[in-house]
C-alpha cells in the first residue's frame, strides 16, 4: 500500500504568553471602544447624531488633508460606495464639501468643514473625558509610561504589517 503523500501542516511556533495576554487585552479593548451602546454615550456626551461611520470619516478627515473619496476608502478599508454614501450625508449636515483637486479639476476632494472640524473636536473631547474617568487613578508616570508603550507598539504595528497599513487617527 502506497504511504500517504500529505503531509501534516507544520505546528505553528509557540508563542510566549505575554503576547498572548496582550492579544487578548487587545481584542477586548477594541470590543469595547466598538461596542454600540458606547458609541451612543459617546455621541451623547459629545451633542451629536452621527453614525460611527461618520465619525471614522470626520476623524481622518481631521488627520489629513483632503483626499478624493477613493482614497479615503482605501484608508478606512471600506468599499468607495460606502464613503460616497457616507460623505453625501455629511455634505447634507454641513460637516464636509467636495471641492476640486488642484491637481486635477475633473476630480473632487472631501474636505471638513468649521462644523465638521467642531463635531471632531467634541468627539475628541468626550472620548478623552471617558478615558480620563478610566484612567483616573493612574499615576502621571504610569500614563507616560503607557502612552510611550502605545506609540511603540503602533509604530512596530505598522513596520510590521502583513499588508499596507496607514497610521489611522493620532489624535
Amino acid at each position: 500500500m502506497p504511504a500517504s503523500t500529505s503531509a501534516a501542516a507544520p505546528k505553528p511556533p509557540a508563542v510566549p504568553t505575554d503576547i498572548v495576554e496582550i492579544e487578548r487585552c487587545l481584542t477586548r479593548v477594541a470590543y469595547l471602544a466598538g461596542r454600540a451602546r458606547q458609541h451612543e454615550y459617546l455621541m451623547a456626551m459629545a451633542g451629536l447624531s452621527l453614525d460611527r461611520a461618520a465619525v471614522a470619516i470626520l476623524r481622518r478627515l481631521a488627520e489629513t488633508e483632503p483626499m478624493r473619496p477613493g482614497v479615503l476608502a482605501g484608508l478606512l478599508a471600506v468599499e468607495a460606495s460606502h464613503v460616497t454614501r457616507q460623505v453625501q450625508q455629511l455634505e447634507r449636515s454641513g460637516h464636509v464639501v467636495r471641492a476640486a483637486d488642484p491637481h486635477d479639476r475633473r476630480a473632487r476632494r472631501i474636505e471638513l468643514t468649521d462644523a465638521g472640524r467642531a463635531a471632531v473636536d467634541r468627539v475628541r473631547d468626550a472620548s478623552r473625558v471617558g478615558m480620563r474617568m478610566a484612567l483616573a487613578d493612574w499615576s502621571d508616570e504610569d500614563l507616560r509610561q503607557l502612552a510611550a508603550l502605545f506609540h511603540r507598539m503602533v509604530d512596530d504595528f505598522v513596520t510590521h504589517a502583513e499588508v499596507p497599513a496607514d497610521l489611522g487617527p493620532t489624535a
